[in-house]
């Protein structure tokens, strides 16, 4: 359980998990809505899933994360929290805000490198 709140007390992985209340995303796609590198994002995700937080599937060269549903089940009363609080986040409305540009577009294919 330490792990988990230890995962949980960065602001940049509150953040990404704001992005993935709403749907599975790849990571080029949390890089270009948070303003993050691919380096930086791909450091918080690991985090979180090595913690049991996020899952993850590989297509093709892309891996896309989802909030774990072991998480949600397991956790239940923590997921029904931050589900609540992360929307208290100041950086909640504009990272949704930003997001919303991002979803007419293709990221993916416009990402020259693999994550």
């Amino acid at each position: 359980m330490i792990d988990k709140f230890k995962a949980l007390s960065e602001e940049s992985r509150l953040r990404i998990l704001t992005l993935l209340m709403e749907r599975q995303m790849c990571v080029c796609e949390i890089e270009a809505c948070l303003h993050m590198t691919q380096s930086n994002a791909s450091r918080h995700l690991t985090v979180l899933k090595q913690c049991g937080i996020l899952e993850n599937d590989k297509k093709a060269q892309w891996a896309y994360y989802r909030i774990s549903e072991n998480f949600k089940e397991e956790h239940k009363g923590l997921w029904e929290y931050l589900q609540i609080k992360i929307k208290e986040l100041p950086s909640y409305q504009l990272d949704r805000k930003e997001c919303e540009k991002y979803k007419t577009i293709d990221i993916c294919a416009i990402s020259n490198e693999p994550h």
